[in-house]
């Protein structure tokens, strides 16, 4: 595996954000939703950048970037929907096409659920993937996540709604 650190969002991080998303769009929508047209421009990720900073500056959220050994940006990671009250937050990841397949996602999970545990103090995480997303489920059980309710409609890949399963990882398990 290649080196990479994995850190919080900066607001100058648009312009390669928007590289990386304008490079594996066509990767991300075979797996997720699509992301609106007007996203992938300059105006639209700088945009994009500006809510999840605010975001995380109310808690909320704690976006993450990857970047590798160059300085390339290479997967994003998020905690979102951080809710103080009930402890718990939802994880995302989205690593690019050419690192697929390398553990950057478990990597990147694992950096998740430390936040999550040491800065966010949470007692539960909560994932989605899409049935037949096999290396994104293998990512989620590797890291303890269990899989739960089945959620019909998860995304539309293609133009067409999938199914997929809610995951839930408890993190007062883990010591």
């Amino acid at each position: 595996m290649s080196i990479f650190t994995i850190r919080t969002l900066r607001p100058d991080d648009a312009a390669p954000l928007l590289a990386f998303e304008q490079a594996n769009r066509a990767w991300f929508e075979r797996h997720i939703d699509r992301r609106p047209d007007d996203f992938y421009s300059i105006d639209g990720v700088q945009a994009h950048v500006a809510q999840f900073l605010d975001e995380h500056a109310q808690g909320r959220m704690h976006p993450c970037v990857i970047v590798d050994e160059h300085g390339e940006l290479i997967g994003r990671a998020n905690l979102k929907d951080i809710d103080g009250q009930t402890q718990t937050a939802e994880v995302g990841y989205r690593i690019g096409q050419q690192q697929a397949g390398k553990g950057l996602a478990t990597a990147a999970l694992r950096h998740l659920i430390d936040l999550a545990q040491d800065e966010w103090q949470l007692a539960s995480l909560c994932a989605y993937a899409i049935d037949g997303n096999a290396a994104s489920i293998r990512v989620l059980e590797r890291c303890g996540f269990v899989q739960g309710l089945a959620v019909p409609d998860i995304a539309l890949v293609a133009g067409k709604a999938v199914d997929g399963h809610a995951y839930a990882l408890d993190l007062r398990r883990l010591g």
